[in-house]
């Protein structure tokens, strides 16, 4: 991707993120809290499987 193109995509969507947050700012931060709690549960859901997968317990 050319750089110029990037750095519009950039723009645009900082500018949207601006705009989301001042025209709404209580379901903004909703959506934060919920895709933070997508992130955390992909980490202990990884974390989970490597330490089953570690200690062999897994079907047991």
């Amino acid at each position: 991707m050319p750089p110029k193109v990037r750095l519009i995509i950039i723009w645009v969507v900082v500018i949207f993120l601006l705009y989301s947050v001042i025209n709404d700012p209580e379901r903004s931060a909703d959506v934060v809290l919920a895709l933070w709690d997508v992130i955390w549960g992909a980490i202990a859901n990884i974390g989970t499987f490597f330490e089953e997968l570690f200690t062999g317990s897994i079907g047991r």
